[in-house]
């Protein structure tokens, strides 16, 4: 799973302190930093806003809170 955010992003780490609470892995990547990273999440979720969430299967879940995680995953 991997986790797009903007770093001073609240939700994004809303949505990274959700996951690691729960001991969900993902890799996170801070799409400002690295213009690559930006490109392939706008690709992959339509838009520029993070968070985005995309998952093994490749679902994803864009421009998110925390609370969404749950039924999203399925946890």
């Amino acid at each position: 799973m991997t986790l797009f955010i903007k770093k001073g992003c609240p939700w994004c780490d809303d949505a990274e302190d959700w996951l690691s609470q729960r001991g969900i892995a993902c890799k996170v990547v801070d799409v400002v930093s690295d213009a690559a990273a930006f490109t392939l999440m706008r690709k992959l979720s339509g838009q520029t806003k993070a968070p985005v969430l995309v998952t093994e299967e490749g679902r994803v879940l864009s421009d998110f809170g925390a609370e969404e995680l749950p039924a999203f995953l399925g946890v």
